[in-house]
């Protein structure tokens, strides 16, 4: 027999589900786990009175400027797989065949061995990616290793499913390498995974062969996997190469996450994937892969005709276009690297190589009336019309990410309006002008 809601003696009954909206998992995480979340709120302080362009540093979509349009071929192959009619049906919960062969091919290509069209997992964008290997790796007591600063759609999504994280931490001083000898202190027999990100967002490096080849072997020694973040893959523009962690796949299994979202400036198309890169079917034999399968089967999928669209774009894009990408995001990291050394109340510790972004210190002891890096965030919305992100969203308080992947004009006049914010602010009684 139903029972009936209490009456809470307003007259009202207590409804049961409000216990899970106070209470639940995506209460608890909060807006704190989410880049978004904190985007939209420092771009409420901006002032709406001010006639100069809202200027966005905070996130890495370039796709509304005419400089970073896609690929005229990407574009062309969207657009001749809707006409053909063949794809407004529902897919394949992994992915179309004939798309998952053409990834498995591109990816290939800088692998020491061929991935099969069954090591690809075509997702929506790179969110779901993340949300795949994360939901499939939780099961009570486990943890997982994530970096900080770090992407906190990762630690969101952990808290989603009550996986316990535990942080490795990034070095500043040496180009935000990871800290290799931290891992095996913080690790523990329920630990299954942990997380890099190369080229890193948020901090613009990219990491040597040689440190990821001991990421790989301290993940073997630990006896778990590493997933790769790589949606940034190939936007890379210092002096080191991008090597994909699948390169180690023989030492230690290796989970890669991808877009076409960064690489062909298109985040709205929604399309990444999982690919499994694993020479060694360690993956296949613990059942991971099963786990990958069973949770794409209930869940949403890319859209049809873009993973209908997916060989032409891989196969018909132009080196020029991803050498033109490469060259705009060389020549704004460089502008954005110069001009911070002359803003004195924030600091670059590491010149970006890669990525769409650098993280910078904030100095807040040369600043009046500025009490964090959020307040930093939220004041310069309201007196500059520029929104950044706040580096405590990443992981690290008092830190800042910004994205050069915008316009050379819009940039420089954004770093002009930071170097007056803070000139602004700067304290007045620093001992001879320090």
């Amino acid at each position: 027999m139903a029972t009936h809601a209490s009456d809470n003696g307003s007259g009202h009954a207590e409804w049961r589900f409000a216990r899970a909206a106070k209470e639940g998992a995506l209460a608890v995480a909060g807006d704190k786990m989410s880049i978004r979340a904190a985007r939209f709120k420092i771009s409420a302080s901006v002032d709406g009175r001010d006639p100069r362009p809202v200027l966005p540093l905070a996130h890495g979509d370039p796709s509304v400027f005419p400089a970073f349009r896609t690929a005229a071929e990407a574009e062309d192959a969207v657009a001749a797989a809707l006409r053909t009619g063949k794809f407004n049906c529902y897919p394949a919960g992994v992915g179309l065949p004939e798309a998952r062969r053409a990834l498995a091919e591109h990816l290939s290509s800088d692998l020491p061995y061929k991935l099969s069209t069954d090591d690809i997992f075509l997702t929506a964008g790179g969110t779901q990616a993340i949300e795949v290997v994360v939901s499939v790796l939780a099961q009570p007591g486990a943890n997982i290793l994530l970096p900080r600063p770090g992407y906190p759609n990762y630690e969101a999504r952990a808290g989603l499913h009550n996986l316990q994280v535990r942080h490795f931490d990034l070095i500043p001083e040496r180009g935000w390498e990871i800290d290799i000898d931290s891992l095996e202190s913080i690790a523990d027999k329920n630990t299954t995974a942990m997380v890099i990100i190369n080229p890193n967002n948020p901090c613009g490096s990219v990491y040597t062969r040689e440190h990821l080849a001991k990421v790989a072997e301290v993940a073997r020694k630990l006896g778990i996997l590493v997933i790769a973040d790589e949606v940034y893959g190939n936007l890379v523009f210092g002096d080191t190469p991008y090597v994909p962690m699948g390169v180690f796949g023989h030492i230690a299994p290796v989970l890669s996450i991808g877009s076409l979202s960064k690489r062909w400036i298109v985040p709205g198309w929604r399309l990444g994937w999982v690919a499994v890169c694993d020479p060694n079917k360690i993956l296949q034999e613990t059942k991971i892969i099963a786990s990958i399968t069973n949770f794409l089967n209930v869940s949403t999928d890319p859209a049809t005709f873009v993973q209908g669209a997916l060989p032409h774009i891989l196969g018909n894009t132009k080196e020029d276009f991803f050498r033109r990408i490469i060259g705009l995001l060389a020549e704004t990291s460089e502008i954005c690297y110069r001009e911070i050394k002359d803003i004195k109340c924030i600091t670059c510790p590491h010149k970006p190589e890669g990525s769409m972004f650098v993280m910078v210190k904030l100095n807040l002891y040369l600043l009046e009336g500025i009490h964090d890096d959020i307040d930093f965030c939220c004041k310069l919305a309201k007196e500059e019309s520029v929104i950044l992100c706040p580096g405590s969203v990443l992981g690290m308080e008092n830190w800042i990410r910004i994205t050069f992947a915008i316009d050379s004009s819009s940039l420089l006049d954004g770093l002009e309006r930071i170097k007056s914010f803070c000139q602004r602010h700067k304290k007045k009684n620093l001992l001879n002008g320090h």
